[in-house]
């Protein structure tokens, strides 16, 4: 492994290193006013929730680490403490990559990069009529958090009104990962996009108390062919199947062919049930999985 201390590296190297490994990022499009009216948009990937009650949203526009200077969106709040942020799609990345082009004050990001501009209703910042997402915020902090350039500018943004495209929802009103098309900014030039063959659940274990991978026989835990993850749904549940259930799952017409066909070979038969084991954890099918594992034991 190679390690490598701060102190040994140039600010240019930190970034590349910080922001690449630390990824994929949400992005934080932000639109904000300054004291005489003008408007700037600009994406952050230093962003994220800090909490839901308060609703709170962070993001930082950092010194510029070649001349120290800062960005309109960090003045324009220090001066009129209100922002939008707009969560960006697929459908709207390369006009918001746009909209980061340092333009001189004044000039309106939302024009040079073709978005839309429509009235908040309760702050001054307008939102950005394309973005499926609309949060408008209220300022309750500005940490700086260096004096240097590369220094990040923590914005406490307080959530007061939320706007959301109807497209977007699925059939209980809620927000439905497969129609926002999200992206993510990853190091350098490259993104990430949210497509439905990158989604995948786990199951979360706030109701219940797993059992834990310290709890799984050692020929399980230590199998050459089951992965972390594979370790990790199975140290989720919260009890085993008994004998009678293992025992009638064996008459499972794939799991009888598979033991029918290891009669008589005990290494292969366990390296086989790993194997099925395995398919069946990718299929989330974890009980299933615990049934074919435990046919070793009983």
């Amino acid at each position: 492994m190679l390690s490598l201390k701060i102190s040994d590296l140039t600010k240019p190297e930190i970034y590349q290193l910080l922001s690449s490994a630390i990824a994929p990022r949400p992005i934080c499009f932000a639109s904000t006013v300054d004291k005489e009216g003008n408007i700037n948009l600009s994406p952050f990937s230093y962003f994220n929730m800090m909490g839901a009650n308060p609703p709170i949203c962070v993001f930082s526009p950092s010194r510029r680490g070649r001349d120290n200077t800062t960005k309109h969106t960090l003045e324009n709040v220090l001066e009129v403490p209100e922002v939008v942020i707009n969560i960006v799609n697929y459908n709207m990345v390369e006009q918001m990559s746009l909209a980061s082009t340092e333009y001189p004050k004044g000039i309106n990001e939302f024009y040079k990069a073709g978005f839309t501009p429509i009235d908040s209703e309760t702050i001054k910042p307008p939102r950005v009529k394309e973005a499926p997402v609309q949060f408008e915020c209220v300022v309750n902090d500005v940490i700086a958090l260096g004096k240097e350039g590369g220094a990040g500018n923590l914005v406490i943004a307080e959530v007061k009104m939320i706007h959301l495209q109807e497209s977007i929802l699925d059939d209980h009103g809620k927000i439905d990962p497969f129609k926002m098309d999200f992206v993510a900014r990853l190091g350098g030039n490259w993104y990430s996009r949210v497509t439905a063959e990158s989604l995948f659940e786990v199951a979360k274990p706030l109701a219940k108390l797993g059992i834990g991978v310290d709890a799984l026989h050692e020929d399980i835990r230590n199998s050459n062919i089951l992965t972390g993850n594979h370790l990790g749904q199975l140290g989720n549940v919260e009890k085993l199947p008994d004998e009678d259930e293992v025992k009638l799952f064996e008459l499972e017409p794939e799991i009888k062919d598979l033991l029918d066909a290891t009669i008589g070979d005990a290494k292969t038969r366990s390296t086989q049930l790993h194997l099925k084991a395995a398919e069946f954890l990718s299929e989330r099918k974890v009980e299933e999985a615990w049934k074919t594992l435990l046919i070793d034991f009983f």
